[in-house]
């Protein structure tokens, strides 16, 4: 019997699929929460991000639906895949916390391990527990109130190990369009259990594949979740998401479920039986994506949406910027600058641009523009945004 051999899909065929299934490639008309959810969450390590993310992806959004969200506790910003904050829906928060405990116990131990030598971490958790469920503390007032239990030791390792050991949420007015606040936190379940209407929350519910189904299965289910909206994947591509190791594990007792691929260099990709693929030469739309989004993240080779040219270029040391799609791949940086009554966008090409990637840029440009500052006085620049290493030409 002949063995069939999966079939090759280019780098601009997997990146037309990941932008379908990212609504990059049109505007969607769903609600912010469905796209929350259907994204799987939205990086939020900043306040921004997932405003100007959904604003890419959603037609007509306005940033006052996901601030409602916020505030109505339907969503959340919490430390899920990658021990990186996201902005999730509230039962999404349920269902990824406990499956990327392992994420978080990594990072506990590789990043302060030493400096907590001698601290009993289930006492350490219960006392951090107490603290942040009684007021919502920031990460200095926490570690300064554990010190105090344990005077030896630094505040911040303590307050870390409080973030790893707990699901602990970023509590509003922090990250609402149009205000500011300090990152203070409390748990998940005190925040919910505060909300204006805790059945709004779905924090009651069960979770999407979860947790009712048992990690094991709760964890296959999420991972058809993200090639639903990543894929086509390797194992790797999705442990890189996550954050997580041996998913092979997980995903070959789902193979009989799933569609196989090869990429251009022989790797295995997955994929669920309806999930779209487009055609390689699909116009694709300029955008502008905020800083850290996954699209950007999400998979080991990320030559789907980034050519090898421009790798590295997104990243300055501790610097992320913010990033420019043109013909379904990064192709620049950007930045709003403010100051009075004007607001100035640089946008800062890899490459150059054609007259009528130019007119895109800038049709684009004027919805970000409006919807960062509507009041202001607009105009799009051309310009440096990366700043210089040290040492370079001026």
């Amino acid at each position: 019997m002949t063995q069939r051999t999966a079939p090759t899909l280019t780098a601009r065929a997997l990146g037309r699929a990941t932008l379908e299934r990212q609504l990059l490639l049109r505007r969607s008309d769903m609600t912010a929460l469905d796209a929350v959810e259907r994204l799987i969450g939205l990086q939020a390590q900043s306040p921004r991000p997932p405003y100007h993310a959904l604003a890419a992806r959603l037609a007509g959004f306005r940033p006052q639906e996901l601030s409602g969200l916020l505030e109505t506790r339907q969503a959340v910003r919490i430390s899920v895949m990658r021990s990186t904050i996201h902005l999730v829906s509230a039962r999404d928060a349920r269902l990824l916390r406990p499956l990327t405990r392992p994420v978080h116990d990594r990072t506990l131990r590789g990043s302060f391990g030493k400096q907590l030598t001698g601290i009993d971490l289930d006492r350490l958790a219960a006392a951090a527990r107490d603290l942040v469920e009684e007021r919502p503390l920031t990460f200095k007032e926490l570690g300064e109130r554990l010190q105090e239990e344990w005077p030896g030791h630094d505040r911040w390792p303590l307050a870390m190990a409080a973030r790893q050991l707990l699901p602990l949420v970023q509590v509003t007015p922090r990250a609402l369009w149009g205000r500011s606040g300090q990152a203070a936190h409390t748990t998940l379940d005190a925040w919910l259990a505060g909300a204006p209407d805790a059945a709004a929350t779905a924090g009651k519910d069960t979770p999407p594949d979860g947790p009712e189904a048992g990690p094991g299965e709760a964890l296959a289910a999420v991972l058809l979740r993200y090639l639903a909206a990543f894929g086509p994947a390797s194992v790797k591509d999705m442990q890189v998401w996550c954050g997580l190791t041996r998913l092979r594990e997980v995903i070959d007792p789902l193979r009989p479920r799933l569609r196989t691929f090869r990429d251009e260099h022989g790797v295995e990709l997955f994929d669920v039986p309806d999930g779209p693929l487009p055609d390689p030469d699909t116009e694709a739309p300029v955008r502008f994506l905020p800083e850290f989004d996954n699209v950007a993240l999400s998979h080991a080779d990320r030559t789907r949406i980034l050519a090898p040219e421009h790798q590295g270029r997104t990243w300055d040391r501790n610097v992320a910027y913010r990033v420019l799609l043109v013909d379904g791949g990064i192709r620049g940086l950007w930045r709003i600058d403010t100051a009075g009554d004007s607001a100035h966008l640089t946008v800062e090409p890899f490459d150059p641009l054609t007259r009528a990637e130019q007119a895109a840029v800038a049709d684009e440009a004027a919805g970000v523009l409006r919807m960062t500052a509507p009041d202001a006085r607009h105009d799009l620049r051309y310009g440096q945004v990366a700043r210089k290493p040290a040492g370079a030409a001026p």
